[in-house]
């Protein structure tokens, strides 16, 4: 890349007088003056390029982006896996792209048929009863499970159950949306091998508890043995069981939330179901309750009456989205779902898991394994084991950068100082994963005998290390200020 033409703003490339485009005359004459206050004191300060400058310039900056269709990314907790083609496909057909929310539903039962179908098929996979498709993302999702759980407790007059038990190794936007639900979070603590303290839950529980919020696996990638024994006590104490969904890739074809006891959950379709995420979205977060609860999910959905598909608007006072939450993306895991079939669907888990505990053994003479024993998708090393070198998780990561792979999650979970959570998942191939590994090692080497080398990293990167505590204080989000 020519980094004189390339590395600069679109603007520092812009001349005056440069074209990219010709309008048409205007054929409409001249329209109304808008208001003053609605008009610009001075005309817009906008680049001036011809095409060619403009379509190298993105092309050069879109090079930059790291995802799963450049490389391994191992980010741990995020599952990033590949999303496949024929799922852009699908959801690209104008028979879908072209519908509208508002129009009659007997000129849209095809969409509202894939509606209806995925909540079956999410309902099949996780063992519950009904889900909704309607929150737009895992946090959204959350909240939506919390709402439920309240509205049933409401229901019955059970005022007094304002609190939700939190592991203490739990995703912060458990008791994120724990408190915007209005609902008091009690953390519970985790034991040495990362799962629930049992008795520590045993002397939390009373007729305040609403519901207990588990990760399986959690963040820590192992299988919380616990859950009969969990869920018996919450239950016995009158509240109800939350699981997050955000990991349920490895339990895919294994097991089931619903038949370990769960009531409610959420489903991260932009993790486990192939959906594309980042950069703020697209997410789905679908959410599922067992028999007795399907009153209180949210409306609209979608419901069969013989062969035809209808609209439901009337059945909860539970309201998270105007429509049918983020379509494109239940297309897209729609289409996955069908594509891998119940046979291949099954095999997910199994792989996904294959392939962590395969790139833990590889490493852990190298990376300090804090709890050594089998995972499932996911595992955390705390750092190097040879402290001596000064090399930190941080180092590691951007080292990783100059091998052309993106970092794993780092600084999370913060059980562990120098957390580097790494999550492969089912998709990778075991000639990619021993090449990650190779990597690894070889950095792990560099750290002891050219430390320098792995602290001053990334080194073949456009930027260096970027100030990211300066970017969060003083972001410059206009050429007009960089200019000053």
């Amino acid at each position: 890349m020519n980094n004189r033409l390339y590395g600069n703003l679109i603007f520092e490339l812009s001349h005056p007088g440069r074209r990219g485009c010709s309008l048409p005359r205007n054929r409409y004459g001249s329209q109304p003056q808008l208001p003053a206050s609605l008009l610009r004191s001075e005309d817009a300060q906008l680049p001036e390029c011809d095409e060619l400058t403009v379509v190298r310039h993105y092309t050069n900056l879109s090079n930059n982006n790291f995802g799963v269709n450049n490389g391994f990314y191992p980010l741990g907790s995020c599952t990033m896996k590949y999303n496949p083609i024929i799922n852009e496909e699908i959801a690209a057909m104008p028979q879908f792209t072209g519908i509208h929310p508002l129009q009659p539903e007997a000129t849209c039962q095809g969409a509202l048929q894939v509606y209806y179908e995925t909540q079956k098929a999410l309902a099949a996979i996780t063992g519950l009863e009904e889900f909704t498709l309607n929150p737009f993302a895992g946090a959204h999702g959350e909240l939506t499970g919390l709402m439920v759980i309240r509205s049933y407790h409401q229901s019955r007059g059970d005022l007094k159950r304002t609190k939700v038990i939190v592991p203490d190794s739990a995703h912060g936007t458990n008791p994120a949306s724990a408190a915007v639900c209005g609902l008091e979070i009690v953390e519970v603590k985790s034991k040495a091998d990362g799962t629930v303290d049992v008795d520590d839950l045993r002397g939390l529980l009373d007729d305040t508890i609403a519901a207990m919020m588990m990760t399986n696996p959690n963040t820590l990638g192992l299988f919380e043995r616990n859950i009969p024994e969990i869920q018996e006590m919450v239950h016995a104490c009158g509240g109800l069981m939350y699981y997050d969904g955000a990991n349920l890739n490895p339990m895919l074809g294994e097991c089931r939330p619903g038949d370990m006891g769960f009531d409610v959950m959420h489903i991260n379709l932009h993790k486990t179901f192939s959906t594309p995420h980042g950069g703020g979205g697209p997410g789905d977060g679908p959410v599922g309750v067992r028999k007795g609860l399907e009153q209180f999910l949210p409306v609209p959905k979608v419901a069969k009456d013989g062969d035809t598909y209808h609209i439901v608007s009337d059945s909860s006072d539970i309201h998270v989205g105007e429509f049918f939450g983020n379509y494109a993306v239940i297309l897209r895991a729609y289409t996955y779902i069908l594509t891998l079939g119940k046979e291949h669907l099954r095999m997910v888990g199994p792989l996904a898991t294959l392939n962590a505990n395969y790139i833990k053994e590889s490493l852990k003479d190298l990376y300090l394994l804090p709890i050594d024993s089998v995972c499932k998708h996911e595992f955390v090393f705390d750092g190097l084991i040879d402290k001596s070198t000064g090399v930190t998780t941080m180092d590691v990561a951007k080292r990783l950068l100059d091998y052309g792979y993106h970092a794993p999650t780092i600084y999370f979970p913060l059980l562990f100082h120098e957390s580097l959570m790494i999550e492969p998942t089912e998709n990778e191939s075991k000639q990619t994963i021993d090449a990650f590994i190779d990597v690894m090692r070889r950095i792990a080497q560099e750290a002891k005998e050219q430390p320098d080398t792995v602290k001053n990293a990334p080194l073949t990167t456009p930027i260096g290390r970027a100030d990211d505590v300066l970017a969060a204080k003083n972001p410059i989000l206009t050429y007009r200020q960089l200019a000053k």
